[in-house]
C-alpha cells in the first residue's frame, strides 16, 4: 500500500530579489509542511511548475494541467501535477513588472502561454498573476491527479460549498494497492467518486496511449531511430509546444526499452533555468519547450526529436547503429501492419470491407508487443550465458557477453555490442538474472514463445496475431477491470476562467490539514501491515540460443568431410604415422578456418587428454602446437566462439620431456595471440569455472560415498547451475544460521582457490619462454603501464644488437626479465583485484592473493628458464634450406638472408589462378639485402608443385614505396609482421618474416634498405661502389676539394641576392635546378631560390674558382670527343676549328661558349647556334628562358635542311625575372628590354640560316589561310589528348594540311602524308606550352609563329606512374578475377594517354620538318617533355638513330648532354626522396617501343633493348644515368674517362660498353627482320586505340628473376640428354614451360637463334674457333640479297629483303625478341672488352651493319707500317699509360693496344683529323726518368693527344713517320 499523493502545494507569482522583469515561483503553502520520513519534499518544484518562466499575461488564460517528473538523488522518481490558473495580479506585483513592460512583453511573446482575446471587460492595463496547484507524488497515476486537483479547482472557481481543507486533507490521507490488479474507490469528500486501478504486475511499464501518439506524431523510421539511439547511450531532446505530450513522449520511449530500465539523466520538461543541462556529457532524455530550439541549436552531439514537426535530425558527429538485419526490417513492417493496416491491401482489386483501426489504447499496446517480441529475439538465450558467480549470501550473477555474440552469429554488430555494454543491460542482468523471483510477460515470451516467433517470421498475418495476443494482455495489466471504470468528478462551467473570479484563491487553515493527516497516521499505525504476496518462482531458461541469421561461412562450411580429415590427422599424430600426417595437415589448416573444425579439433584433443596420452614426442608436439596456434590464429580477443576457453585447458596438458625433470607444456608455444592478453577473457573463462565449481558444490554426493566418485555425480544431474541457484535460494529462508554461514564460507573459499589456480594459469600464458625476447609487450601493451613497455622495448633492441646469442649479455637478459615479470605480476594483480572484489572474496584472503601473485611468476621464470635452456639444445625443426642467390661481380650482401615467406600478390599467374599452371607462390624462403638488390630465393609452400626454385627480385634503386603490413603466414597461420616492397621495375615483393626473425631484424632490415635506397651522396650508389675497392683512377681528395669551391661561389651568390631582393633563403649545399611542381611561384621560405645563381654572371665575372679546373684547351679537346659533336659533324652542322679559316658560308657553327658550363650548366659544353650570333649576345638571351636554356639546334633535315631547335620555356613575369633582372651587371630598367630584343635577334638569325629563308620571302606563312587568321599569333588550339579525333587537334590539322580543302581524316589518327602540307608557311614554328606563350610577341614579319599545345606536367606522369604500378602489380588479390579491372585501372592511369600526347605532338613536329620549316620545342624547363619530343622526333624522322649506334647517340646527346635530370627524377640520393620517382625517360622508351611495334623492320635493336635500357636507368648498375647534367659528371670526375683505362673484365661503368660487350657475345639485342628503308621518315598511329601496353610492365619469370642482368640468367649449362641418367634411356626433350616462371624465350629460341646457336656447337666440335654471330648473319644476309636479285620468286626467307612496299611496312610476322639461349657463347668476363671507338667525320646517313660489329678482326689480318711502345697521357685527370702504338698507313689510322700480343684495339686516332704533330712538354704523372725533348702532341680537331717516347731518338722517329703519312695523305 502507499500514499496516492505524498504533498499538495500552493504556488504563486513572486517579484525576482534581483528587480529583473521576470518573477520567480513563491511557496505559499505546502501540506504537510513536515517532510516524511520515507519521502523528503522534493526542491526546485516553483521552478517546474512554469518550466518556461514565472510572467504576468495581460489576459486570463484558462487552466492548464501537466505531469513533470523529478529524480531524486535515490533515482527515485517524483511525478508533479501541477494545474496552473491566471488571477488579477496585486499591485506590488504589477509594479515589479510595468517596469520592464518591453522585455516582459517580448519574453510572453517568445515562451509565454497561449492567449485567448478575452471575453469580459477588464480595467485597461490590468495584468494577470499565475497560481499553481501542485500534487507530489511517487505513483504515477496521472488522471486521478488531473480529476482531483481539477475538483480543488472547480470548488474555487465556481464557489461550491465544500471545505478546501476536507477535501486537500482526505486526498493527503488516501492509501492506495501498488499493485496485483485490485481496484479502490475513493472520494476526496465532495460528492465524488474515483476509481484507481493497480496494474497486474508492477514491473510492467503503464504506457496509456502515449507509445501511439510517439508514433504518430514522428513516423516509424524516426521512432526506430530514437529507439536505437536510447539504447546505445546517446542524447535525445525533445521539442514541443505542449507540457503534457513531451511528458507523454518521454513516457513513451521509456516504455519501448522495457524489459531494459533507463538509468540516465531523464527529465520530460526541464525548465529553461535550466537548460545547461543539456550540455552535460552523459546521455540523457529530456523535452524541452519548443520556445528555446534556439538555445539547442550549437548541441553538436544531441539528437532533436521536434514532436510538433515531425522530424528527427541527427548531427553528422553522431552514428546511431540500426538494429541487426533481418530484425530491422521485421520490426518495421509489424509496426506498418500494427499503424496502417490499409497497407496490406491497399493493391487488391477487391478490397475486403474496411475493419475499424483499434483504439488509441489498444493500438498503443500493439506497438509495444511488437518491441517486446524483437527483445524476446535479440535477447533470446541469455539465460544460457548468465554465470552463477555466487549463491549466497546475496546472488552474484555475471554476463559471458562473448559466448552471447558468437553464439547468435552477432560478432560484428556494432548495435548489439554497444547495448549489452550499455548500463540498462547491467542493470537487466543484475534484476533478471537472479534465478529464483517473481516472472512477467517477458520472461514468459524469451523462454516459451522464441520458438514460434521464429516460425512466423514469414507469415505476416501470424506475426499480427502474435502481436495481438500480446498486446491484450499488456491492456489487461494496465485495465484489469475495464467495464467499471466509473468516474464521477465535477468540473467547472464554460468559460468560467473568464468570468470575474470572487476572490482570489483563499489561505488554507494549515491546523485543520494536519489534523486530518495526523488522525489518518494514527489509523494506519493501528492496522495490520499489508503484506504483499510476491510469487516467486524458478525463471524459465528457455531453448538455447541460435543465431539471429544463419550464415552460411561461406568458403569454409565445415562439412562432414572436412571434419573427418581433422580427425584423421589428430589419430595419425597420436598413432605416430608422421608421414600421413605431414600430407593431411595443409588440408587441416585450412579446414580450421571453420569454426566446427576448431570445435571439432578441441574435442578430439579432450578426448585423448582423458585418455592419459598428454606426453609427446617431439614431432607430435609439433604438429598438435601448430594445429592449436592455427585454431588461436582467427579468434579475437574477445573468443566468441569459445576456442580459446576449450583450448586453455588442453596447453597445460600436453607436454613434451626435454631431459629427465625438464618438461615443456604447450603453452610455451602458443602464447603469441590477443586472446591471452585480453582482461574481459580471463574474467569470462574465470567466472565460468566457479560457476562450475559451486554447482559442483550444492551436487555433492552423500559424505559417506567415496570421494572418488565425486568428479561423476554432476555428470548425472542434468540441473544448470541456476536451476541449482533457484534451489538454493527457495530453502536459505528455512537454513538455520550455523549452516547459512557454512555454505557463504565454502563459496568464498572456492572463489578464492579458483582466483590461485587463475594467477598460476594467468603466468603460463603471459610470460614468454624467452624472456629476452619480450615480443609479449610489444604486442600487448594492455599488459602493463606503457613505461614499463617502452623501456623493455628499448633494452631488447639493444640486447639483440650487441649480441645475437642470448647468453652473452646476461645484464641485459636479467633487466628484460624482472620487466616482464613486473608486467605480468601487475596484469595479474588487477584481474585478482577485480574478480575477488565482485565475487565478495574476504580483504584477507585478498591480501594474501596479492603476496602470493609474485612468488607464483617468480617461480614460474625459473621453471621456464630450464625449459628454454634445454629447448634450445633441441635439433631445429627441418625448415627448408635457404638457397643463396647468384650475386654480380662487385656485388655483395649487406645482410644475410632474412627467412621470409613470399605471398602472393595481385597477379594471379604466380599462384595458379583463372589461367591454371601450379602455385609457385606462397613461397618460403629468404630475403637478402645486397648493395644492389633485393633478392627473395625460395621454394613454394605448395608439397605437390615440386621442388622450384623461385626468384623474385630488384634494384635496391627501383624502390619505390614499403609498406608495413600484417600477414598471415600460408603455413601456421602466425600473424607475422610484413613488408610489402614495390619497384618500379615492375616488381612487387609482398613478405611475412618468419617468426625466427625478431623485429628488431626485420627493422634493421627495413633501414639498411632504406639507407641503401636514398644514399646521402650519389658517391654512395653501387654504380660507384662497385670495385672502388681497387680503383686508382681518381683520388678522392680531388673531388672533395672540386665541390667547396663551387659551393662557396654559390654561397656568395645567394648572399648578394639576399641583399638585392630582401628575401631570407635558405642556402643548399649544391645548386639544384627548380623541380617542375615550383615553376611560377615563389619559392617556400625554407628553400633556396629556385634559379641558377651562377649563371647570372658574365664571363668576364666568373671568378677562377666557379670555372673548370683543367686548361681551356684540355677541355676543349675532351668536349669534342663527345658523342653530340660527332653527330653534329656527320649532320653538318659545323666543325670546330681553332683556326679562323671557318667557312663563313656555313650557317651554323659550334660554339664552345659554354664550355665551362658559366652560361647554362645544364647544358653541353659545345652547342649549335647561328653562324651571325656572337658568343657574347648568347647570354643575354639565355636570360629569357627558363634555367637559361636558350634555343640551340640538335637536328637538320637531310633533305629540307629544316632543323629542330630545343630549349627551355620562356620566363614568366614573377619573382624569378624580378630576381634576374635586378641580379645583373646591365644597367637598371633597360634590361628585359634589351633581352626580349636579343631574344628576336637570336631567332631572326636562326631563320635566316635557313637556306630555304634566303631564296623566298618573309611573308611565307600559314596565317595566309584565312583573313581570320591574319592577326593572330599563335591561336592555333590545342593539341588535345583525345583518342578519337584524328591525329593533330582539329584546328592545328587543318591549319598545317589544309584538311578543311580535302578529303575526310584518315582513320586510327594516322597522320597525313607530307605532301598535303600547303607552300605557304612559317620559317619557324614555336611550339610551347599555352599558358607560357601568352606574353610572347608575334613576330611582325610573320617568319616565325607560335604554336600553343597544351601537354601533361611531370607531376601528372609521376601520379600517372604510380596507378600504373597499382594495376599492373596489386598489392593484394582482386576480387572478381574479370579482366575488365585490370584494364579499368589502366585507363585511369592515364598513361597510355600521355603517351598518345607524345606521339601526337611528336608527328606534328616530324610533319612540319618535313616539309621544310624548322621547329623549336620550347615546353617546361627544356629537359623533360622537351627532351621525349625532340629525341622521338630525330628517331621517326632519321633512320640512323634507329640503329644500335645511333640510338646510344641520341640518348647520350639528346638526354645525357643536355641534362635530363635522372637523379632528381629517379630520386637517387637522400636529397630526392620527397620528390619521388618520376620516369620521364622510361615514358621515352614507352613511346619508342610503341613504334617499334608498328615498324618492326625499322629497328637494328630489338624491344628487349628497350626493357634493358629502361630497367638500368633505374637500377644504379651503370653510371651512364647517374646525375643530372655534364657539369655535375665533370664535377666528380666521370665525363671523361680514358676509354681504355679498365680494371679488368668487371668494371663496366657504361651501360654503352656493357651493350658493345654482350652484343659481341650475343645477338640478344639484334633485330633479325632489320631492313631499313633509308629515307624513311616513320609517321606511327597514335590514337589510344592503336597502342599496346608494354610487357615489361606485365612480364615475370620467377625461375632467374629479371632477366636484364645477363650474367645472373646465365644458369649452368644443361647436360646431355643422354649423361642426365646412369645408364638408363635418354629421357625426351620434351619439357613444360610453365607461364610467368620460365622464360619461353630461352626454353624456345627463335630459329635464327637456334640455327646461330647450333652453328656456333659444330665449330666448337670440329675444333675451330667459333666465327662471330654477327659475321655468320651478315654473311647469310648478303647470300640472301644476291639471291633475291637473281630470283625474285620469293624464297622462304625473303623476310629478310629489303623490298617490302615503301609506304608502311608494319604488317610484317616478327620474332620474338629476348635473350637467348644458355649456351651460345663463353661468359663475358673473359672478353676483353673493346670501348666503341670513336668513329670518324661521316657523311653517310647511316653506316653499314658489318663494319659497325666487326672493325677489328685480328692483329694478323692488320697493315702494321711503323709500331712501338709510346707512353700516353689520358683524359682529363687520367694518369700516363704505357701503349702499344701501330701506325697504318692503309688506313690512316693510329692504333693503340695494351700489349704487343693483343688483338683487341684500344683506340683509334684518325690522321685525317690531325691537324699538327709538335713538340710537347712533361704534364703532371708524366715518366720521371725521360729526356723532356721526347715528349711530343698531336693535335686533332677534337683534342690534344700528349705523347712520350722512351728516348729523343724514338720521338723523333715517331714524329717524322707521322708527318710522312699526313703530307702522304
Amino acid at each position: 500500500m502507499a500514499r496516492l499523493a505524498d504533498y499538495f502545494v500552493l504556488v504563486a507569482f513572486g517579484p525576482h530579489p534581483r528587480g529583473s522583469g521576470e518573477g520567480q515561483g513563491q511557496i505559499l503553502q505546502r501540506f504537510p509542511e513536515k517532510d516524511w520520513e520515507d519521502n523528503p519534499f522534493p526542491q526546485g518544484i516553483e521552478l517546474f511548475c512554469q518550466p518556461s518562466g514565472w510572467q504576468l499575461c495581460p489576459e486570463r488564460n484558462p487552466p492548464t494541467f501537466f505531469v513533470a517528473v523529478l529524480t531524486d538523488i535515490n533515482s527515485e522518481r517524483h511525478y508533479c501535477a501541477c494545474l496552473t490558473f491566471w488571477e488579477p495580479a496585486e499591485p506590488t506585483q504589477e509594479g515589479v513588472c510595468t517596469e520592464n513592460a518591453a522585455l516582459r512583453e517580448d519574453e510572453a511573446e517568445e515562451g509565454g502561454p497561449r492567449r485567448l482575446s478575452p471575453a469580459a471587460p477588464r480595467p485597461p492595463g490590468q495584468l494577470f498573476a499565475p497560481k499553481t496547484l501542485v500534487l507530489v507524488s511517487r505513483l504515477d497515476h496521472a488522471e486521478v491527479f488531473r480529476n482531483s486537483l481539477g475538483l480543488i479547482y472547480t470548488i474555487h472557481v465556481e464557489g461550491l460549498n465544500v471545505s478546501l481543507e476536507n477535501v486537500i486533507g482526505n486526498l493527503l490521507t488516501c492509501i492506495i494497492p501498488l499493485a496485483g490488479g485490485s481496484q479502490r474507490t475513493i472520494s476526496l469528500g465532495a460528492g465524488d467518486r474515483q476509481v484507481i486501478q493497480t496494474p497486474l504486475a508492477d514491473s510492467l511499464p503503464i504506457s496509456r496511449c502515449s507509445v501511439a501518439l510517439l508514433f504518430r506524431q514522428l513516423g516509424i523510421t524516426n521512432v526506430l531511430s530514437l529507439f536505437c539511439a536510447a539504447l546505445t547511450e546517446h542524447k535525445v531532446l525533445f521539442l514541443s509546444r505542449s507540457y503534457q505530450r513531451l511528458s507523454d513522449a518521454c513516457r513513451g520511449l521509456l516504455a519501448l526499452l522495457f524489459p531494459l530500465r533507463y538509468s540516465f539523466t531523464y527529465v520530460p520538461i526541464l525548465p529553461a533555468q535550466l537548460l545547461e543541462v543539456l550540455s552535460t556529457p552523459t546521455p540523457f532524455i529530456i523535452g524541452v519547450h519548443a520556445a528555446f530550439q534556439a538555445e539547442t541549436q550549437e548541441l553538436l552531439d544531441v539528437i532533436v526529436a521536434d514532436l510538433d514537426g515531425g522530424t528527427v535530425t541527427v548531427p553528422e558527429c553522431v552514428h546511431i547503429p540500426p538494429l541487426p538485419e533481418p530484425l530491422q526490417s521485421q520490426t518495421h513492417s509489424a509496426l506498418s501492419m500494427v499503424l496502417d493496416p490499409e497497407l496490406e491491401l491497399a493493391d487488391l482489386a477487391f478490397p475486403p470491407p474496411a475493419t475499424s483501426a483499434s483504439s488509441l489504447k489498444m493500438q498503443d499496446k500493439e506497438l509495444r508487443a511488437v518491441f517486446l517480441r524483437l527483445f524476446a529475439q535479440l535477447l533470446q538465450g541469455y539465460r544460457w550465458c548468465l554465470h552463477m558467480v555466487r549463491i549466497h549470501p546475496e546472488p552474484v550473477i555475471r554476463f559471458h557477453k562473448a559466448a552471447f555474440l558468437g553464439q547468435r552469429g552477432l560478432v560484428e554488430d556494432d548495435f548489439l555490442m554497444k547495448v549489452l555494454e550499455g548500463m540498462a543491460f547491467a542493470g537487466f542482468v543484475s534484476e533478471r538474472g537472479v534465478p529464483y523471483r517473481p516472472t512477467d510477460l517477458f520472461d514468459e515470451l524469451v523462454a516459451h514463445e522464441v520458438t514460434r516467433i521464429r516460425a512466423d517470421e514469414n507469415h505476416p498475418q501470424r506475426v499480427l496475431r502474435h502481436v495481438k495476443e500480446l498486446a491484450e494482455q499488456l491492456y489487461k495489466n494496465e485495465n484489469p477491470y475495464p467495464a467499471v471504470a466509473m468516474h464521477k468528478v465535477q468540473r467547472p462551467g464554460e468559460a468560467s476562467h473568464l468570468r470575474r473570479a470572487p476572490r482570489p484563491f483563499p489561505r488554507l487553515d494549515e491546523g485543520m490539514v494536519q489534523w486530518i493527516v495526523d488522525q489518518a497516521t494514527a489509523k494506519m499505525q493501528g492496522a495490520p501491515p499489508a503484506v504483499k504476496a510476491e510469487r516467486r518462482t524458478t525463471v524459465p531458461s528457455g531453448p538455447p540460443m541460435t543465431a539471429i541469421l544463419e550464415r552460411s561461412s561461406g568458403l569454409h562450411g565445415n562439412s562432414a568431410r572436412r571434419l573427418e580429415v581433422v580427425r584423421n590427422c589428430i589419430s595419425y599424430v597420436f598413432e605416430g604415422k608422421m608421414l600421413e600426417a605431414k600430407k593431411l595437415l595443409p588440408a587441416v589448416l585450412r579446414a580450421l578456418k571453420g569454426r566446427a573444425a576448431r570445435r571439432c579439433l578441441a574435442q578430439e584433443l579432450h578426448l585423448h587428454v582423458q585418455q592419459n596420452r598428454a606426453v609427446l614426442d617431439h614431432q607430435q608436439f609439433d604438429f598438435i602446437v601448430r594445429m592449436m596456434n592455427c585454431c588461436l590464429q582467427d579468434c579475437t580477443s574477445l573468443d566468441e566462439h569459445g576456442i580459446a576457453a576449450a583450448l586453455l585447458p588442453l596447453v597445460t596438458a600436453f607436454c613434451r620431456k626435454l631431459s629427465p625433470g625438464v618438461t615443456q607444456f604447450a603453452y610455451s608455444c602458443v602464447q603469441e595471440h590477443v586472446v591471452w592478453s585480453t582482461p574481459q577473457f580471463w574474467e569470462a573463462m574465470f567466472y565460468g569455472d566457479v560457476q562450475t565449481h559451486i554447482r559442483a558444490l550444492y551436487l555433492e554426493p552423500a559424505e559417506d560415498q567415496d570421494p572418488s566418485q565425486v568428479g561423476e555425480a554432476p555428470a548425472l544431474d542434468k540441473r544448470s547451475a541456476l536451476d541449482v541457484a533457484s534451489e538454493q535460494q527457495r530453502l536459505w529462508p528455512m537454513l538455520s544460521r550455523e549452516k547459512q554461514q557454512e555454505l557463504v564460507q565454502k563459496e568464498e573459499s572456492t572463489v578464492f582457490s579458483q582466483a590461485i589456480h587463475y594467477a598460476n594459469r594467468m603466468s603460463y600464458l603471459l610470460l614468454p619462454l624467452d624472456s629476452s625476447k619480450s615480443r609479449l609487450l610489444r604486442e600487448r601493451a594492455g599488459l602493463g603501464d606503457l613505461e614499463s613497455a617502452s623501456n623493455s622495448l628499448v633494452t631488447s633492441s639493444m640486447a639483440g644488437s650487441v649480441a645475437e646469442s642470448y647468453d652473452t649479455e646476461s645484464g641485459f637478459e636479467d633487466a628484460e626479465t624482472c620487466d616482464v615479470a613486473g608486467t605480468v605480476v601487475r596484469f595479474i594483480n588487477r584481474f585478482v583485484d577485480k574478480v575477488c572484489t565482485e565475487s565478495g572474496v574476504t580483504s584477507d584472503h585478498l591480501k594474501g592473493l596479492h603476496v602470493m601473485v609474485p612468488d607464483i611468476v617468480q617461480m614460474h621464470i625459473e621453471t621456464l628458464e630450464a625449459v628454454q635452456r634445454e629447448s634450445r639444445r633441441l635439433p631445429p625443426i627441418q625448415k627448408p634450406k635457404l638457397l643463396r642467390p647468384r650475386l654480380l661481380p662487385g656485388e655483395e650482401c649487406v645482410l644475410d638472408g632474412l627467412r621470409v615467406h613470399l605471398l602472393p600478390d595481385g597477379r594471379e599467374e604466380g599462384s595458379g589462378g583463372s589461367g591454371g599452371g601450379p602455385a609457385l607462390l606462397p613461397a618460403e624462403g629468404a630475403v637478402y639485402l645486397t648493395t644492389y638488390r633485393v633478392i627473395f630465393t625460395g621454394m613454394p609452400t605448395d608439397p605437390l608443385v615440386g621442388e622450384q626454385v623461385v626468384i623474385r627480385s630488384f634494384p635496391v634503386a627501383a624502390l619505390t614505396k614499403e609498406k608495413r603490413i600484417s600477414v598471415q603466414t600460408p603455413v601456421d597461420q602466425f600473424l607475422q609482421d610484413g613488408l610489402q616492397l614495390r619497384s618500379c621495375t615492375f616488381q612487387l615483393l609482398k613478405m611475412a618474416f618468419d617468426e625466427e626473425v625478431g623485429s628488431d631484424n626485420a627493422e634493421l632490415f627495413r633501414k639498411q634498405l632504406h639507407k641503401l635506397r636514398y644514399p646521402p651522396d650519389i658517391r654512395g650508389t653501387f654504380a660507384f661502389t662497385l670495385g672502388s675497392s681497387h680503383t686508382p683512377g681518381r683520388p678522392p681528395r680531388a673531388s672533395k676539394e672540386k665541390g667547396p669551391s663551387l659551393r662557396t661561389l654559390s654561397r656568395n651568390l645567394v648572399k648578394n641576392a639576399k641583399k638585392t631582393i630582401g628575401r631570407q633563403y635558405v642556402t643548399r649545399k649544391k645548386y639544384n635546378p627548380p623541380s617542375w611542381e615550383h615553376r611560377g611561384q615563389p619559392p617556400p621560405e625554407d628553400q633556396e631560390d629556385e634559379i641558377s645563381v651562377s649563371e647570372e654572371l658574365e664571363p668576364s665575372t666568373l671568378t677562377p674558382s666557379s670555372a673548370l679546373k683543367p686548361s681551356d684547351r684540355m677541355t676543349m679537346s675532351s668536349l669534342v670527343e663527345r658523342a653530340c659533336c660527332r653527330d653534329y659533324q656527320r649532320l653538318g652542322l659545323g666543325t670546330l676549328s681553332s683556326s679562323l679559316s671557318r667557312a663563313k658560308s656555313e650557317p651554323f657553327r659550334i660554339s664552345p661558349v659554354n664550355r665551362m658550363y658559366a652560361i647554362c650548366r645544364s647544358y653541353p659544353g659545345l652547342l649549335i647556334v647561328p653562324q651571325s650570333v656572337q658568343d657574347n649576345a648568347l647570354q643575354r638571351v639565355s636570360r629569357c628562358y627558363r634555367q637559361n636554356r636558350f634555343p640551340v639546334v640538335c637536328w637538320r633535315s637531310g633533305h629540307s635542311k629544316a632543323v629542330l631547335l630545343r630549349s627551355g620555356g620562356l620566363h614568366s613575369k614573377g619573382v624569378v625575372g624580378l630576381f634576374k633582372a635586378q641580379n645583373t651587371p646591365s644597367p637598371g630598367q633597360s634590361q628585359a628590354d634589351s633581352s626580349s630584343l636579343e631574344q628576336e635577334k637570336y631567332l631572326q638569325a636562326v631563320v635566316s640560316s635557313m637556306p630555304r629563308y634566303t631564296d623566298t620571302s618573309g611573308r611565307n606563312t600559314l596565317s595566309g589561310f584565312s583573313s581570320a587568321h591574319m592577326g593572330s599569333h599563335g591561336k592555333w588550339g590545342s593539341v588535345r589528348a583525345s583518342g578519337r579525333s584524328g591525329g593533330l587537334g582539329g584546328d592545328v590539322g587543318s591549319r598545317l594540311a589544309g584538311r578543311d580543302m580535302l578529303g575526310p581524316p584518315q582513320a586510327n589518327g594516322a597522320p597525313l602524308d607530307s605532301g598535303f602540307l600547303r607552300p605557304q608557311r612559317a620559317a619557324l614554328y614555336i611550339i610551347g606550352d599555352k599558358a607560357q606563350l601568352k606574353g610572347v610577341r608575334p613576330d611582325p614579319l610573320q617568319q616565325w609563329e607560335l604554336v600553343p599545345i597544351e601537354v601533361f606536367e611531370v607531376r601528372q606522369v609521376k601520379t600517372s606512374f604510380k596507378k600504373l604500378l597499382k594495376a599492373c602489380i596489386p598489392g593484394s588479390p582482386i576480387i572478381e578475377s574479370d579482366p575488365a579491372t585490370f584494364l579499368r585501372s589502366l585507363e585511369d592511369s592515364e598513361w597510355l594517354t600521355q603517351i598518345h600526347k607524345l606521339l601526337q605532338v611528336s608527328v606534328l613536329v616530324v610533319e612540319l620538318l618535313d616539309s621544310g620549316s624548322s621547329v623549336l620545342v620550347s615546353l617546361e624547363d627544356g629537359w623533360d617533355i622537351t627532351t621525349q619530343v625532340v629525341s622521338l622526333v630525330q628517331l621517326l624522322s632519321d633512320p640512323f638513330y634507329r640503329t644500335l649506334e645511333g640510338f646510344r647517340l641520341l640518348v647520350e646527346k639528346e638526354w645525357l648532354s643536355f641534362g635530363h635530370r635522372f637523379s632528381h627524377r629517379g630520386a637517387h640520393t637522400l636529397a630526392g626522396q620527397s620528390s619521388g620517382f618520376t620516369p620521364v625517360f622510361l615514358q621515352f622508351l614507352d613511346c619508342v617501343h610503341q613504334v617499334h611495334l608498328q615498324f618492326p623492320m625499322e629497328f637494328e635493336f630489338s624491344p628487349f633493348y628497350l626493357k634493358f635500357l629502361g630497367y638500368h636507368h633505374m637500377s644504379r648498375r651503370f653510371r651512364t644515368f647517374l646525375l643530372d647534367s655534364d657539369y655535375e659528371r665533370i664535377e666528380l670526375g666521370l665525363l671523361y674517362e680514358e676509354k681504355g683505362e679498365r680494371r679488368g673484365p668487371q668494371a663496366c661503368r657504361s651501360v654503352w660498353e656493357y651493350v658493345d660487350r654482350l652484343s659481341k657475345r650475343t645477338p640478344m639485342f639484334y633485330n633479325y627482320m632489320y631492313a631499313p628503308e633509308d629515307s624513311e621518315v616513320l609517321r606511327p598511329y597514335s590514337n589510344v586505340s592503336n597502342l599496346k601496353v608494354w610487357d615489361f610492365y606485365t612480364q615475370e619469370t620467377l625461375s632467374e628473376g629479371p632477366p636484364y642482368d645477363w650474367e645472373l640468367t646465365q644458369g649452368p649449362p644443361e647436360p646431355p640428354e643422354e649423361e642426365r641418367h646412369d645408364g638408363s634411356a635418354p629421357q625426351s626433350r620434351r619439357r613444360v614451360v610453365w607461364p610467368c616462371y620460365d622464360s619461353r624465350l630461352r626454353a624456345q629460341p627463335d630459329a635464327i637463334s637456334r640455327l646461330l646457336e647450333e652453328l656456333q656447337r659444330l665449330e666448337t666440335e670440329l675444333g675451330r674457333p667459333p666465327e662471330r654471330w654477327k659475321d655468320t648473319w651478315d654473311r647469310v644476309k648478303a647470300a640472301q640479297r644476291l639471291e633475291g636479285r637473281t630470283d625474285r620468286r620469293g624464297t622462304p626467307s625473303s623476310l629478310l629483303v629489303s623490298s617490302v612496299p615503301h609506304h608502311r611496312r608494319s604488317l610484317g610476322v616478327y620474332l620474338q625478341e629476348g635473350p637467348v639461349g644458355s649456351t651460345l657463347s663463353l661468359s663475358l668476363d673473359s672478353d676483353k672488352s673493346s670501348s666503341s671507338t670513336a668513329s670518324g667525320s661521316r657523311q653517310a646517313a647511316r653506316r653499314s651493319t658489318s663494319t659497325l660489329y666487326s672493325q677489328f678482326q685480328t692483329a694478323e689480318s692488320e697493315n702494321r707500317s711503323y709500331e712501338g711502345t709510346l707512353y700516353k697521357k689520358g683524359a682529363f685527370m687520367k694518369p700516363w699509360k704505357a701503349r702499344w702504338f701501330v701506325l697504318d698507313k692503309t688506313k690512316h689510322q693510329l692504333r693503340y693496344y695494351d700489349h704487343r700480343v693483343d688483338t683487341e684495339c684500344k683506340g683509334v686516332i684518325d690522321l685525317a683529323e690531325v691537324e699538327a704533330v709538335a713538340p710537347g712538354t712533361p704534364t703532371m704523372g708524366a715518366p720521371k726518368t725521360v729526356d723532356e725533348k721526347a715528349f711530343f702532341d698531336v693535335k686533332t680537331t677534337r683534342r690534344v693527344y700528349n705523347f712520350c717516347a722512351q728516348d729523343v731518338a724514338s720521338a723523333q722517329q715517331w714524329v717524322d713517320q707521322i708527318q710522312s703519312c699526313l703530307s702522304d695523305a
